[in-house]
């Protein structure tokens, strides 16, 4: 039976199976020793307070399994498994014994855990985290310090949502369809139904989708009939709703994006062009946007897009949107962030050219700060960059780049499968708190093996 004992207990304290000998130096167990789980449970536990009349879940219990979920990208029920199967990350969980005899929850109590864990939430989370662990070299310590000091690496990244790559007619094909459900939703027995032509439309599509190389002219007009299909099924509904007839809060919902949609795509093909503000690009995730990054291989991705901020290699997420917004605009607010830690501005900024602007380079020497990169405009005659210092400065940045580079392949932020606007901001937040764990287990784990070279020098 799960037992949750508040507090951080010792690994010889828990119960551990029969036979086996759990390892102190595990790095479940090194990662429980780093979180302040009594400071969050006395700031959060109220959040997990369940007034239906069942049994609440510990806070420990549902962090420690999100953390599990993003380290692995794991699914809910595989999450509930895990923690039911291994030792170790029952220990993490906050259990004083092992106990295998039943999950610990319902697979579908991870969603309520991941609504009560907002990116504010864990944004605190993670500062608690990096204090506790004193990560931050520019900690509460120096708060009346007002000399800069510090370096700050700054960049932003799209973490991708998981949806099928968008094109217009497949686009226009899910909307008509869903709203031949609504024509179905609407009609009453005995009545006339109106006609959506929906065979002959399908069939359109289907001759579209099975050329292997359509051409412009093909694919634009297979656009073009789509969206006469769908003109007609969204006016068929229009009449039907002024007789009375109503629908849900969902399918009104659902009315709207399609609606959209079409409007969007109208526009598009009358006035050939790609581009349309609030562009919409999944039927059932209506506020991912396309953000165009200009990689290599992938000019454009889906999904949200984030600003990080990087202190002697630990990150926090400083900004979060769907839209695609201009970092730059966030570069003064993070700077703001850093001094409201710290008590004091940083000494240097490293940072992408995008972020120097004129307002930009004027706030940081306004504040005595070092922005990297070239200056504005033309070299001045008989300038002489300094090429060291550029060079120095570029090799620092790589660190934001890494990060970018962990976080997606092993904390879960190269795909985002979440289905929900709020739960994907909760599951790149927690990507960051999990990045930062990750790096202070690696710091220890360093910290041990030099350690262990000094003594056998000894």
């Amino acid at each position: 039976m799960y037992k949750y004992k508040s507090g951080q207990i010792s690994i010889t304290d828990f119960g551990q199976p029969a036979g086996m000998h759990l390892n102190e130096n595990n790095r479940w167990v090194k990662k429980a020793e780093m979180i302040p789980w009594d400071e969050i449970e006395k700031r959060y536990a109220k959040l997990f307070k369940n007034n239906i009349g069942n049994v609440a879940k510990p806070l420990r219990l549902a962090l420690g399994a999100c953390m599990i979920q993003a380290d692995y990208g794991f699914s809910d029920e595989e999450v509930t498994l895990q923690i039911q199967e291994a030792p170790y990350p029952q220990y993490f969980c906050g259990y004083n014994a092992y106990d295998d005899s039943k999950p610990p929850f319902d697979p579908s109590s991870m969603v309520y855990f991941r609504k009560r864990l907002t990116p504010e939430i864990l944004g605190e989370i993670n500062e608690m985290i990096l204090i506790k662990n004193k990560a931050d070299a520019t900690s509460n310590d120096d708060h009346h310090d007002d000399h800069n000091s510090g370096t700050m690496i700054v960049d932003a990244t799209c973490a991708p949502s998981q949806i099928k790559y968008p094109q217009d007619a497949s686009l226009l094909n899910q909307a008509r369809e869903s709203t031949e459900k609504l024509i179905d939703t609407l009609h009453n027995p005995g009545e006339k139904k109106s006609r959506t032509y929906r065979q002959k439309a399908h069939k359109d599509y289907l001759a579209l989708v099975r050329c292997r190389k359509p051409t412009a002219n093909k694919i634009r007009n297979a656009i073009g009939k789509q969206l006469s299909y769908l003109r007609r099924n969204l006016e068929s509904i229009e009449k039907q709703l002024q007789q009375g007839k109503s629908l849900t809060s969902a399918e009104q919902n659902r009315l709207i994006v399609i609606q959209k949609v079409y409007e969007q795509q109208k526009y598009i093909y009358d006035n050939h062009t790609h581009s349309v503000p609030d562009r919409i690009v999944s039927f059932s995730q209506p506020w991912i946007r396309p953000i165009v990054r200009g990689k290599a291989g992938k000019p454009v991705e889906f999904g949200a897009k984030l600003n990080i901020s990087v202190v002697d290699g630990f990150t926090r997420l400083e900004y979060l949107s769907f839209d695609a917004y201009n970092e730059a605009g966030t570069l003064q607010q993070t700077i703001e962030n850093y001094r409201e830690r710290t008590g004091h501005y940083p000494a240097k900024v490293l940072a992408d050219k995008i972020y120097r602007n004129r307002d930009n380079l004027n706030f940081c020497k306004e504040h005595g700060i070092r922005l990297s990169g070239p200056a504005l405009g033309r070299p001045k005659k008989d300038e002489q960059p300094d090429r060291k210092q550029n060079y120095i400065d570029e090799c620092e940045r790589v660190e934001v780049e890494r990060r970018f580079s962990l976080a997606k392949r092993k904390c879960s932020l190269g795909i985002v499968t979440a289905r929900l606007k709020d739960t994907a901001f909760r599951c790149i937040a927690m990507s960051v708190v999990v990045l930062n764990l990750r790096k202070l287990v690696l710091s220890l784990l360093l910290f041990f093996k030099m350690w262990l070279v000094w003594i056998d020098q000894e």
